[in-house]
């Protein structure tokens, strides 16, 4: 069956379209019985409402772009949960794009969903992105809010919902000096993003309120994996004064860390500690669990489309910044789990 236009409706009706559209759009200038019957009529004849017109008439699409790195990530797949939760139970649907961590790609995606009258964009940038800020200032001018997530540009007028990488870092560089480790290393990631950037800068700073001497060799940057956390710990482990622990920014290159030290007949953590980070299901089911920081990603993506829903009820507070900054918390696992 072809699908019908509000003319065909009204004609069958023999009333004018515009009264179709109002009935269709529930306007309440038309009485309960003609938009009964209207949308009654609007079934049978198999019409089916154009909804990017719709939303170029009203403003509102009902649909939120969310943009990710990667989506095969528990990290960002807990977070895009977050969002769904809060946001479908006040019909909107959410639409994903990955950009894989290339800055081109990201454009594009933020393009297609500006073209497609998305009511805001959520993301988190990819970790080649640089040149971007012209695009988001664009997206704000149109007042099309934008909330960054765990990675962010600092912008004018847009929102954001992180966690605190410095106290993350820190809290977790305290614990080995609590369990009584010395000599620690630190797995960094690209440090030109701010969240690898203050990760370091709290391991720096509870080596120096310890009065622990910092390394500039015990510290290795590295893409989160366990081969990349194989190597690395090769590395630390060929040096002649090598270190007894390792505070990696990344699970899955602690991981691969623990696989090496251990091949190598070091015990953990009897003379060697591991801490990681982002908690992702496998470091507590692990033979000899892993101790990390929970980054609280299903919050993270509630606390987002709450921010997105905050902005879009007051059309005041879409020029309005807001910084939400969540707090880490440690879980301390068999990997760090000895005495003094």
């Amino acid at each position: 069956m072809e699908k019908s236009t509000i003319y065909d409706i009204a004609k069958e009706l023999n009333i004018s379209a515009a009264t179709v559209s109002r009935a269709l759009n529930n306007n309440l200038k038309i009485s309960s019985a003609t938009r009964k019957l209207v949308i009654e009529t609007a079934s049978r004849m198999n019409y089916k409402q154009n909804k990017v017109a719709l939303a170029l008439k009203s403003g509102k699409s009902n649909n939120v772009g969310v943009i990710v790195p990667r989506i095969d990530s528990n990290f960002f797949a807990s977070i895009i949960r977050g969002i769904e939760d809060e946001l479908h139970p006040q019909g909107y649907h959410v639409i994903i794009c990955q950009t894989h961590e290339n800055e081109k790609r990201e454009i594009e995606n933020i393009n297609t969903l500006f073209n497609a009258q998305v009511d805001g964009i959520l993301l988190s940038i990819s970790n080649t992105t640089k040149e971007n800020e012209n695009i988001f200032k664009k997206l704000l001018n149109k007042n099309t809010p934008i909330i960054f997530f765990d990675r962010k540009m600092n912008i004018e007028g847009a929102s954001s919902v992180t966690i605190n990488d410095f106290e993350a870092g820190y809290i977790a560089t305290k614990h080995l000096i609590d369990k009584g480790c010395k000599k620690i290393a630190h797995f960094s990631g690209d440090q030109s993003l701010e969240i690898f950037e203050n990760r370091f800068k709290g391991y720096k700073q509870a080596l120096l309120d310890n009065n622990l001497k910092f390394i500039e060799e015990y510290v290795i940057r590295i893409k989160s994996s366990v081969d990349q956390g194989i190597n690395a710990a090769k590395t630390l482990l060929s040096l002649e004064n090598r270190p007894d622990a390792i505070f990696s920014s990344s699970d899955f290159a602690s991981l691969g860390a623990i696989q090496e030290i251990k091949k190598q007949g070091i015990k953990i953590p009897e003379d060697f500690c591991v801490v990681g980070f982002g908690n992702e299901p496998f470091t507590k089911f692990m033979e000899l669990s892993i101790s990390t920081v929970d980054q609280s990603p299903l919050e993270m993506g509630k606390m987002a489309a709450k921010v997105f829903l905050e902005q879009t009820r007051n059309n005041d507070n879409l020029k309005i910044e807001k910084k939400v900054v969540l707090t880490p918390e440690l879980q301390e696992r068999d990997s760090s789990d000895r005495k003094k």
